[in-house]
């Protein structure tokens, strides 16, 4: 590398281009929610390990505007331990999960600046979506499949009509009087790659239909669900190709001189072992607050009288992703459309060509019966809302009108779930119910 590079507080400092990643839209809407810490204080103490460690400290605890919901973290695992109530386990881990999915934004951030956009592309195309990821793992080692399969449609749902339709219409009433357009391109690839997703989803429901119409003998579901699983995945390798090497420019957004945001994470300000040490524990974090969930889920529900779908569907990507959504409606604000579109939609395609299909590749390997069939109502609802935001979005420009109905659609799908009661979780009662008879009698 020809520029001279240094190490000052942990960070790595320089001025040649190389050890920039580009700026992609996760990272710039992550930025949105970042404060910058003042360095006085710590640079008085002499120590200099102690020093770098109160950096870290600083940079990353305190480097967020979401940090008042830290303490959330330690209450949860307190409230775990010392038998508080599931429902209030279950509403602090979800409060708990909100800046640490933030953080891990931005510590993927800081260490493609070592790594340089390529790798770093790579982690956050990997690391993302880490939240859902772990918590669709963890259902499926207790064999939730339906907390797995409503958690990921939630998110898809959540990026398609809330983030997309809160950013078109913030976007379109803080900027009445302008025309908003984005580039149609990265739009078109994300929803070539989402219906992609939708015809693997809907395979699996049309032979179900089929076999119980008599039409076919057999119900391969599960081995069309893999075989579907295994193209998604070519399908994302494919995108992250495209993506990161061959069309690269497509998707690396264009920083004004006057965006304070695009100035402010010009360079590192950790270092790459110890982003690399914060990522290994925050994702560790993740994944207890992750188990958390999953097994207070259902007390929660009892709790709070509405549904485990209801919950998994809504609850689950609103507060999950929070800081990321937060950022994408604040950019849309700012009239960067692009920005916004590349949050929601690129979050989409990942939980939709990526997660999902890998949950079902990991089920296979643990030998869980997990396929692509989400049931007729949720594979309506993800088929609709994919249809209605490739019609919005087909002309380049966008207006309030159009974040209103995609936000109204989301609420006429909360409303399907709030109250909706599955037949597995009805099952699920009645054999609590049935075991708890059989146990009653033989005491007996």
């Amino acid at each position: 590398m020809d520029s001279v590079v240094t190490m000052e507080n942990g960070g790595l400092k320089g001025s040649s281009k190389e050890i920039r990643p580009g700026k992609t839209a996760h990272s710039m809407s992550s930025s949105s929610l970042r404060k910058k810490s003042s360095a006085r204080l710590v640079s008085n103490v002499r120590c200099g390990l102690l020093r770098n460690v109160l950096t870290n400290l600083q940079e990353v605890i305190l480097g967020t505007k979401l940090a008042i919901l830290f303490p959330a973290i330690p209450l949860a695992i307190a409230a775990h331990y010392y038998n508080f109530g599931r429902a209030w386990v279950f509403g602090l881990s979800l409060l708990g999960l909100t800046p640490l999915a933030e953080r891990v934004s931005f510590l993927t951030e800081q260490i493609a600046y070592y790594t340089g956009p390529t790798v770093g592309g790579l982690l956050n195309a990997t690391c993302g979506n880490v939240t859902e990821l772990i918590i669709a793992v963890l259902a499926l080692s207790q064999n939730k499949i339906d907390v797995v399969k409503y958690s990921l449609l939630g998110s898809i749902l959540s990026n398609l009509l809330l983030v997309l339709g809160t950013s078109l219409l913030c976007g379109g009433l803080a900027n009445l009087h302008k025309e908003q357009k984005f580039d149609r391109k990265q739009a078109d690839v994300n929803c070539f790659l989402l219906l992609l997703g939708l015809f693997c989803h809907i395979l699996p429901l049309l032979f179900k239909m089929a076999a119980k119409s008599g039409e076919i003998s057999t119900l391969p579901t599960l081995s069309i669900s893999r075989a579907g699983s295994i193209v998604m995945l070519v399908a994302y390798v494919a995108y992250l190709v495209f993506q990161l090497w061959t069309h690269r420019q497509m998707f690396e957004t264009k920083e004004d001189s006057d965006d304070d945001d695009a100035v402010e994470e010009e360079v590192p300000v950790i270092g790459f072992w110890s982003g690399f040490a914060w990522l290994a524990g925050m994702t560790v974090v993740i994944a207890l607050l992750s188990e958390y969930i999953v097994g207070s889920i259902e007390a929660a529900s009892d709790s709070w009288g509405i549904s485990v779908s209801f919950i998994s569907i809504i609850l689950l990507p609103i507060v999950g992703n929070a800081a990321e959504h937060a950022g994408a409606i604040i950019f849309a604000f700012k009239n960067k459309l692009d920005i916004s579109l590349g949050v929601a939609l690129g979050s989409a395609t990942q939980i939709s060509m990526f997660v999902v299909p890998l949950c079902v590749v990991v089920a296979w390997i643990m030998g869980i019966q997990m396929d692509l069939d989400f049931n007729t109502i949720e594979t309506g609802c993800l088929a609709l809302s994919i249809i209605l935001t490739a019609f919005t979005l087909q002309d380049g420009t966008s207006h309030y009108m159009k974040g209103i109905v995609l936000l109204l659609c989301y609420v006429v799908i909360g409303a399907c779930f709030i109250f909706i009661r599955t037949p597995s979780n009805q099952a699920n009662i009645l054999n609590v119910a049935n075991t708890s008879t059989n146990s009653q009698m033989l005491g007996l």
